[in-house]
């Protein structure tokens, strides 16, 4: 997952009084709008009940009015510390972590708890209609459409919720997976009329496949998502293949459809939308699928030919996330600025021969998080686990969250206690606030693209946070709001010679 503060917000509280709310970004999707007073609430609440797993430095609270300079300091910490606890796992799949940002997503988008339906389609255009709360969780929406389609609990948590988008074209490109501290209903709501969620596998390894062929619901499921990748044209197939496969279709042979696609290329990839890469050379047009263990590169040569590149995720020793503000200038001077993706990792071409292959993609941190995916899957295998069942979730009584206004209040139900003791976030450090971010967009309003064609680069400018898995790369306001993360890759092997 990648957490980031990227900016702030004025808001308005009780009495008409200005508060600074803290804008929380997930997977480079807004999720919600948070006070200092919460987030230290929620710190408090970590420490008393992880004790010294809690590593991660919070910001002290202040007794006086903050300076612009203050804010921007406390930003930059603030995301520091969502960033660190967000990597243990203990931790960010606990009750307490997933609550807290389930409750302040329902806050932010003046959710209130109610009972409703939620759809949710197959990728053959099949509806699912289920009845649930308004403020359920992923995985509770998740096992009340494996109820709905009888599907066995051994198998639920082989498939995922995904959200997904209608592009101009008319076809559809997957969003991100739905994380379980969020709430289906509220994301799809925010998100829009172009969007849906669908219900498709969430494993990449194609032995998975056979867990599931000897039970008919799980199987036709993956028999929906073969037809769809096959017709879309994610999965390849030559004329005979295809007029086999539509044989079998006709004939209601199922497995041996699915045995079939099983041996066609790009089977289980997902496919993005086109994208330019560095590699071979910079500017290239390309379309990058991930599958198996690997990205693979689909490049169109000056002679016609399509030429492909495979870089296996056991090869990458890390990889990042970064962002580049572009200017574009108007007349009299107005500008547009625009925003972009580039995931780029290390990779082992040669034997002690490591080098950065960049993608630029508006989904990027999809791409990343489909490659942390296949690692944590390949993690899982060599220490022999399998797949969680809806009994192995840790199922508690839901936690009450401090609000904006001091109150608490429990993201299931609409009891409110009586306020605590009021928040250091006074109106006037607001103001000064609301005055510092206003500089900081002016800043911003300068600066000059970097990346990896000819754009100037921040990396003097960049602080590193070390960890087991994961790094954080924040730049200074003056270049880029947005952060950087580098992830380490725990799968990565050494080759050598007789590898290549």
């Amino acid at each position: 997952m990648h957490f980031s503060i990227p900016d702030t917000q004025e808001l308005k509280g009780e009495g008409n009084a200005a508060f600074t709310a803290y804008n929380i970004h997930v997977n480079g999707v807004f999720h919600c709008a948070v006070r200092y007073s919460q987030l230290y609430d929620f710190y408090e609440k970590l420490k008393k009940e992880y004790g010294n797993a809690v590593t991660a430095n919070f910001p002290p609270k202040k007794i006086l009015s903050l300076t612009p300079v203050q804010v921007e300091e406390r930003r930059e910490k603030l995301e520091k510390f969502i960033q660190i606890i967000s990597k243990s796992a203990t931790i960010a799949s606990g009750p307490l972590f997933n609550g807290f940002f389930l409750s302040a997503q329902q806050e932010t988008q003046k959710q209130e708890a109610e009972d409703v339906e939620l759809d949710v389609y197959l990728l053959n255009g099949h509806k699912i209609t289920v009845q649930i709360m308004s403020t359920d969780q992923t995985d509770d929406v998740l096992e009340a459409v494996a109820s709905n389609i009888d599907l066995a609990d051994d198998y639920v948590y082989y498939f995922a919720l995904f959200l997904i988008k209608k592009d101009p074209d008319g076809t559809f490109s997957i969003v991100r997976k739905m994380q379980d501290f969020e709430s289906p209903y509220i994301s799809l709501k925010t998100a829009g009329s172009k969007h849906k969620i669908v219900l498709r596998k969430s494993f990449w390894d194609p032995s998975f496949d056979d867990d599931l062929l000897d039970d008919r619901v799980a199987m036709n499921l993956l028999y929906v998502q073969a037809v769809s990748d096959i017709e879309r044209g994610w999965t390849l197939a030559t004329k005979e293949q295809l007029e086999r496969l539509e044989a079998l279709q006709s004939k209601g042979s199922k497995k041996d459809y699915l045995r079939l696609s099983r041996t066609l290329k790009y089977y289980g990839f997902i496919q993005f939308k086109p994208c330019a890469t560095d590699y071979p050379v910079k500017n290239t047009k390309v379309i990058v699928g991930a599958g198996n263990r690997e990205l693979n590169f689909r490049v169109r040569g000056d002679d016609g030919q399509l030429k492909e590149g495979n870089f296996k995720v056991t090869r990458m020793r890390c990889w990042r996330i970064t962002t580049s503000i572009n200017e574009e200038n108007g007349e009299g001077g107005s500008g547009d600025r625009t925003t972009e993706l580039e995931l780029s990792f290390e990779y082992l071409v040669a034997k002690d021969k490591l080098q950065w292959i960049a993608i630029q993609s508006d989904q990027a941190i999809l791409i990343s998080i489909c490659l942390q995916g296949m690692v944590d899957e390949l993690i899982m295998k060599k220490q022999g686990g399998r797949m969680k069942r809806p009994q192995d979730r840790i199922r508690t009584t839901r936690r009450d969250f401090k609000r904006r206004d001091g109150h608490v209040k429990s993201p299931s139900n609409n009891s409110i206690s009586t306020p605590e003791s009021p928040s250091d976030e006074s109106a006037s450090a607001a103001q000064k606030a609301k005055e510092s971010v206003k500089k900081i967009s002016d800043k911003l309003q300068s600066v000059k693209p970097f990346g990896t064609s000819g754009h100037q680069t921040s990396s003097h400018n960049q602080v590193h946070i070390h960890s087991d898995k994961f790094q954080s790369v924040s730049f200074k306001p003056v270049r880029s709001k947005t952060p950087s993360a580098v992830v380490e890759n725990d799968v990565f092997e050494d080759i050598g010679d007789d590898d290549l």
